[in-house]
């Protein structure tokens, strides 16, 4: 101890024995090189940010480059829980159910659906339940997301003449005859089904920060409390392999949209939302038809008709406003007519004109050469300046044959800039964009409102006037101490169960309906009555059977991708061999000759369109019919077709047909959609069948 002392004694003699030094004050050409260095690195630092966040932006856009080469917008992916010995077993877009589509029929405004990967504009995300409400765009107001109700139908008014409940199912019953056999000279029931086009919506959101539910759902929400909180979340059940047990997370995807001054940031937040719009037109049966998806129907060894009334069904709509269907392509269609109905984020009120580089966009086939109002859901114009294949007509998008866009001036949605100058003039232009695909139609019918008991609704599930429906534990039951007392949001049974002849339809673990209850009508008389929501297929109906009224008809990803049309085109030669035998390189075992030029009616025809004056430009277009557009040519009807490719450009006509000496002559009366009933380029309006077609 007394040794350590000493060491200190010393050590501090040592330290004192050292002249003390002081550092000479900064002088001012000191400082101003510190500053001049700080602000190099400052730059330099700034200029490496700037080039990051660049980058960035730039992978993104490779990625969503690389999904939009890869396949068209539509849904990708269901949740898997099964599997099975064949790959078909484990679900795709589809497993037992298309679009994870469920019954919630005891609720007043509930679609049942499930969450789904999907793909929109080359972003991929995944939903979370959905569980949408029957909500449209609102009429009159344009506030972001503004909704109202998608109102019922009307109960006719020969139903609610009759005196007695039993009277009045009857004829309400016939009602329903009367629309599934879509005949309407004597029961005209088209006021009373209408047809409701919902859609998914997807866009780039300027709100990265706080969370924005996106639709309202009674029965699900976003879980998180931020978008970082929802972000951590996906990551850790992706991570982890669990789920939110009421599939309440959704994986949602940020970019860097923009960069101020070249340098900051500007991130956005991509964000969905379902949505319905009660369609203007009645929309017949048979504008819709069950696609044949195999792996569906192998995994439950369904024939196409069950399949058809299955939840594992999707359907297509007629490209052509037609009672018939006919293999061929198509551009401009009935679904383009039905979505351009639907407006975007600005509502009905809104009213854009899309006038970048300099060249406006105007309707399709307009005679008046009204530009296209853009603020409402398309995918097809056209422009008075032609491209360099020389058309007129545009597809929005590159390759993706099912995106539907619209523009909007709703701040929330992040802008994009782009500066494009002709002849040393320059122009900046600022547009936004969201982008949708149709989802589903469902049939309205008088069901929603038909209350032949009279049983008084007491409003929203949770209320305290709604409170009394369940009070003292009653559950539904027959009982008059246990049957309901009243109905409410999500205890919506009024619909006479004797009206159904048979409660036999397909079920499932996420449906909710109790299937037939007791209610309490105004006197407090028990009735025996069904949910009166919305049902993928009604029970069986006396006379009539099971009818459908939920037709999803959303588009797969997968069907933008080379080898999927490839297959496609496979599955068709193979499904429908006598429909193609024509294709056959060689014919299968059992066909002969004979029977081949039998069915070579099925085979198309081929339309030459010639130039008509000589212009050192002279060149033809073909057209391809099948014997099906020609027989309704026949009947005086018309059709749109896209000719082939010819001197780097094609036509858009309208074809007609009339008999002239006793043979049809074939012709168009309007070219590219400006009226016209030339094309700029001279063609003659008369068609020519190619003789000698094999």
């Amino acid at each position: 101890m007394k040794l350590l002392a000493l060491c200190v004694v010393l050590a501090m003699a040592q330290a004192a024995r050292k002249p003390v030094t002081t550092k000479a004050p900064p002088t001012l050409e000191s400082v101003v090189d510190q500053m001049n260095e700080l602000k190099k690195t400052v730059e330099e630092m700034t200029g490496t940010i700037g080039t990051l966040s660049r980058q960035l932006m730039l992978q993104q856009l490779n990625m969503e480059e690389r999904i939009r080469s890869e396949g068209d917008s539509g849904i990708k992916q269901i949740r898997v829980n099964s599997g099975g010995t064949k790959a078909y077993h484990a679900p795709s877009y589809v497993g037992s159910r298309f679009l994870s589509v469920h019954d919630h029929d005891n609720n007043y405004r509930t679609i049942g659906m499930g969450e789904f990967i999907a793909v929109l504009n080359g972003v991929e995300f995944r939903t979370r339940h959905n569980d949408y409400g029957l909500k449209m765009p609102h009429r009159t107001r344009t506030t972001f997301h503004a909704v109202e109700d998608v109102p019922y139908p009307e109960v006719p008014p020969a139903v609610l003449k009759k005196a007695t409940v039993q009277e009045q199912i009857t004829e309400m019953r016939e009602w329903f005859k009367a629309w599934a056999n879509q005949d309407y000279s004597k029961r005209d029931y088209r006021p009373y089904f209408k047809p409701t086009l919902c859609y998914l919506e997807g866009a780039w959101t300027t709100n990265s920060k706080s969370l924005d539910e996106p639709f309202s759902s009674d029965r699900h929400h976003i879980d998180a409390s931020s978008w970082f909180d929802l972000q951590e979340k996906i990551r850790f059940t992706s991570y982890s392999g669990r789920k939110s047990s009421l599939e309440n997370y959704a994986y949602l995807p940020t970019t860097v949209m923009n960069l101020l001054n070249g340098t900051i940031p500007q991130v956005a937040q991509w964000n969905y939302r379902i949505a319905c719009h009660p369609l203007k037109r009645d929309l017949p049966l048979n504008r819709l038809r069950v696609v044949d998806d195999l792996a569906a129907r192998m995994s439950y060894k369904r024939r196409i008709g069950v399949h058809s009334l299955s939840r594992a069904a999707r359907f297509q709509i007629n490209p052509r406003d037609s009672n018939t269907w006919s293999e061929r392509t198509s551009s401009y269609g009935l679904l383009d007519q039905l979505m351009e109905e639907v407006p975007g984020k600005d509502n009905y009120a809104g009213n854009l004109t899309d006038d970048a580089f300099e060249s406006t966009a105007y309707e399709y086939y307009a005679k008046d050469s009204k530009p296209i109002n853009v603020a409402y859901y398309h995918r097809y114009f056209r422009t008075t300046d032609r491209d360099a294949m020389g058309t007129s007509s545009q597809h929005r998008g590159y390759a993706d044959a099912n995106i539907f866009m619209a523009m909007t001036t709703q701040p929330k949605i992040a802008p994009m800039t782009v500066k494009s100058c002709k002849k040393g003039v320059c122009k900046t232009y600022t547009q936004r964009w969201t982008y949708a695909v149709p989802l589903e139609v469902i049939y309205m019918t008088p069901l929603y409102r038909w209350n032949p008991y009279d049983i008084e609704f007491k409003g929203i599930t949770g209320t305290r006037r709604a409170r009394v429906v369940t009070y003292g534990g009653r559950n539904g039951g027959l009982e008059k101490d246990r049957a309901f007392n009243g109905t409410a949001s999500r205890i919506y049974y009024q619909t006479p169960a004797e009206f159904f002849s048979g409660t036999t339809t397909e079920k499932d673990s996420a449906d909710t309906s109790k299937g037939i209850v007791g209610v309490l009508d105004k006197n407090g008389v028990v009735r025996r009555v069904a949910s009166s929501g919305t049902k993928i297929v009604l029970p069986e109906i006396e006379g009539i059977g099971r009818l459908r009224t939920r037709y999803p008809v959303m588009p797969i990803h997968a069907e933008g991708q080379a080898t999927w049309k490839e297959l496609a085109a496979l599955k068709d030669l193979v499904m429908e061999q006598p429909r193609y035998l024509s294709m056959y390189n060689e014919l299968p075992v059992g066909v002969s000759a004979t029977m081949l030029a039998n069915l070579n009616k099925t085979v198309a025809s081929d339309m030459l369109l010639e130039t008509s004056t000589p212009s050192g430009n002279e060149h033809t277009h073909t057209i391809r019919l099948s014997a099906e557009d020609i027989e309704e040519l026949k009947q005086g009807k018309y059709m749109y077709v896209l000719t082939s490719e010819s001197m780097g450009h094609s036509h858009s006509l309208r074809v007609k047909a009339y008999k002239r000496r006793n043979k049809w002559a074939y012709y168009f009366d309007e070219c590219d959609g400006n009226g016209s009933k030339r094309c700029w380029d001279g063609h003659r309006n008369m068609l020519y069948v190619i003789e000698d077609q094999e």
